[in-house]
């Protein structure tokens, strides 16, 4: 059922050499530094995604202080989850110019100024600004190179270094939860998101952890194939010289232009080299020159692949099981996070506040989620368990819970169906392994970048809705039923596609049999 890249015959520039043997690999691949990153990103989805998690403590108080209607008021938290993930594709293009450690350490402090500035807001449209916009931004620039990273320095144990990294999200939904409760209980929820605000600066130090690979260690990376693998990507080695030819993401062009550039910059050294001693003034103007030069050298290029993957002949829209995915991810994360924004109101509506004081059905998700990702993403590292299958069962455990949860009306009835979500939202650390699988490391940052950005749209959108449905009927059962329906839609997106994509190769070699 699943196709990888090697199944439809995409190479997207891949620097990986069929039947090559690499001469002496980074024992910073699967080991060594790779679990600094691992810990690194699992720091990031505590402070960012587990924050995020938390809002609905903080949803509850903005209703109280401004006395705006829920819709409106959901809009914050949506804003801020949103644009940290429909920022993905410009992100991308930050980190193909400026590499993962330095677009982290901006984003960092970007975060915890939208922190500090909420803390002074005077309505809910000044939350819209600092918290949604500033804030959302700045964990957009964190967030998707702590995944990209973990994807660069794993190959074996892709699925499992994604998955102990994004547990950060269950434990950071727990931790963030009962701690913003405290800070607002005793401080005032001005105060706590001050306090916040430096907890996130936080980010920085994550982002500095953040060591890059060098180009000769990422083509080494992706030479280990497996026998099988390599028999398929022979057998289709045709349609990958055919994607290769239109030359778009031919490496000849790349060439000729390095060496061109480096033809400028050496120009530069030799006058440098030969430069009188009093020329004081000169040489650091041509340091300065140089130093631009490098610069430019390096935004061009990053531009230049950034412009490739969205924009090219042979971009990553031409992958229709990619495309599906990208489908499936507009309509799959507000199904998620409606439950963790509206949950405390369901708990009110249905007077179960004192047992959900005891135990938050927020926190039961949290960390049951932590072992759903574990749990997963060992699953799938399995030689014998296909990603994608798993991918699928865990999206038909969600979409089932979701459309249950409105039957719910006990707490032990909720707390099972919050559990259930809990552990099938855990396939979240399998997107970057099936995103990596379908379009391969070298576009991983761009594509993953316009997966996150779908999964932002359906963040943005789905809290307000459900409010807005609030307030006209009073209650949140049609909200779950409309968002279940339409993650729905998204997984037979996911399941007709690959069917139909592994349809056309064989269609092909038939008639090239009869000719």
């Amino acid at each position: 059922m699943y196709a990888s890249r090697e199944d439809i015959g995409y190479d997207f520039g891949d620097d990986s050499k069929v039947g090559s043997k690499p001469i002496k690999p980074n024992p910073n691949i699967d080991g060594g530094w790779a679990w600094m990153i691992v810990l690194s990103s699992f720091l990031v989805h505590i402070l960012i995604m587990g924050s995020q998690m938390a809002l609905g403590i903080l949803n509850m108080e903005w209703l109280e202080e401004f006395n705006q209607s829920r819709g409106l008021t959901a809009w914050v938290s949506s804003l801020s989850m949103g644009i940290t993930l429909i920022v993905g594709p410009f992100i991308g293009l930050f980190i193909s110019m400026c590499g993962c450690r330095t677009t982290a350490i901006i984003g960092g402090i970007l975060n915890a100024l939208g922190w500090i500035l909420s803390a002074h807001a005077s309505n809910v449209h000044y939350l819209f600004l600092t918290f949604g916009v500033t804030a959302g931004i700045g964990s957009g620039m964190v967030y998707l190179p702590a995944v990209v990273m973990v994807g660069q320095y794993f190959q074996k144990r892709r699925a499992l270094a994604q998955g102990l990294s994004t547990t950060g999200t269950g434990f950071g939904a727990f931790l963030m939860t009962a701690l913003l409760k405290y800070l607002c209980t005793e401080f005032g929820w001005r105060n706590a998101m001050f306090i916040q605000g430096a907890i996130s600066l936080n980010l920085c130090v994550c982002g500095a952890l953040m060591r890059p690979l060098s180009p000769k260690d990422l083509r080494e990376k992706y030479v280990v194939r497996s026998d099988s693998e390599e028999n398929r990507a022979k057998a289709l080695s045709h349609s990958t010289k055919t994607i290769k030819s239109n030359g778009v993401l031919s490496e000849e062009p790349e060439k000729k232009e390095e060496a061109a550039n480096e033809e400028v910059l050496g120009s530069v050294q030799h006058i440098e080299i030969g430069g009188k001693p009093g020329s004081g003034r000169s040489m650091y103007g041509l340091r300065i020159l140089k130093t631009v030069s490098q610069m430019t050298v390096t935004v061009r290029k990053g531009f230049a692949l950034w412009y490739s993957s969205y924009f090219g002949a042979a971009s990553l829209f031409t992958n229709r099981v990619f495309v599906a995915f990208i489908i499936w991810a507009l309509f799959a994360y507000s199904s998620f996070v409606i439950p963790f924004i509206h949950l405390p109101e369901i708990v009110k509506q249905y007077n179960l506040s004192r047992q959900d004081n005891v135990f938050p059905l927020t926190s039961i998700i949290a960390i049951v989620h932590i072992f759903g990702k574990v749990i997963l993403g060992i699953i799938s590292d399995l030689p014998c368990i296909s990603t994608w299958n798993v991918f699928l069962m865990a999206n038909f455990t969600l979409v089932t819970c979701i459309l249950t949860l409105p039957l719910m009306q006990t707490y032990i009835g909720l707390a099972v169906v919050c559990a259930l979500i809990g552990f099938s939202s855990g396939y979240f650390s399998l997107m970057p392994v099936v995103t990596e699988d379908l379009v391969g490391t070298k576009h991983l940052a761009n594509a993953y970048g316009i997966i996150i950005c779908a999964n932002g749209i359906s963040a943005l959108f789905g809290p307000p809705f459900a409010g807005w449905i609030y307030d006209i009927t009073q209650k949140y059962d049609f909200s779950f039923y409309i968002a279940g329906l339409l993650y729905m839609v998204g997984i037979i997106f996911l399941l007709i596609q690959p069917c139909i994509q592994k349809k056309q190769p064989r269609e092909k070699s038939t008639e090239e049999a009869q000719v």
